[in-house]
């Protein structure tokens, strides 16, 4: 479903992403992993179309990822730019028009889920429950891949347990990749499938989960500190 083939990424004289070869199919939640600055959200922004890469492709269903092509990927950044006087209801609706892909009955039913209250206005939201208004609104999207990037951050342990369950609820395993990026990985390994690792802008490892916990009697925390001890 997407594909990375020789994939480089620089930024002036940085480079954030070296020679990366990655296949990711969809019905699938993948965990990206990596230190600060390792490369995870320059992944994440090559699938999105958002920049494209100085050497090499990426690929979705076959072809060229472009900005247009970006319409099927739903994009949860670490940045929040809502119209703060706005009312999450009004944002819910703001969003149905901007996509048509978006599902106003699935916002409206992991609204009630999350336990967010529609008429609260976005300035007064709490950072946590602003984190929900970012999972409610990407994942009532219809498309083929979901990117979260660090989804969790910052959240406190039940707003954090509340956004994983979500995930599991309301995504649609057997149509929808989901490539999400954490700190917080014993918070999501328990849903993950696979997990890649990042380490220098360069792809060090791509494990699927039950393996390494079956095969090799490893957690992805154990295999993570492999990696970047």
């Amino acid at each position: 479903m997407i594909e990375f083939k020789d994939v480089t990424k620089r930024y002036m004289t940085k480079t954030a992403l070296r020679d990366v070869n990655l296949k990711l199919d969809k019905g699938k939640i993948i965990g990206l992993v990596g230190l600060n600055g390792a490369g995870k959200s320059t992944t994440m922004k090559l699938i999105a179309g958002l920049i494209s890469p100085t050497k090499g492709s990426v690929e979705l269903d076959g072809k060229k990822v472009t900005r247009r092509m970006a319409s099927k990927v739903s994009y949860l950044s670490e940045l929040d730019e809502y119209y703060s006087f706005y009312t999450v209801q009004q944002t819910i609706d703001f969003f149905a028009t901007q996509f048509p892909d978006f599902n106003k009955e699935k916002a409206e039913e992991i609204r009630a889920y999350m336990n967010l209250d529609a008429n609260t206005k976005v300035k007064h939201l709490s950072k946590g429950n602003r984190g929900r208004l970012k999972i409610i609104l990407t994942l009532s999207r219809e498309v083929p891949v979901l990117l979260m990037d660090e989804p969790l951050s910052g959240l406190d342990p039940l707003v954090r347990d509340s956004i994983v369950k979500g995930l599991i609820t309301f995504v649609d395993t057997q149509k929808q990749l989901v490539l999400l990026s954490t700190h917080q990985i014993m918070e999501v390994e328990m849903i993950l499938d696979e997990v890649i690792a990042i380490k220098d802008g360069v792809l060090v490892d791509h494990r699927d989960v039950e393996e390494l916990r079956y095969d090799e009697q490893k957690g992805i925390l154990e295999w993570m500190s492999s990696i970047y001890e």
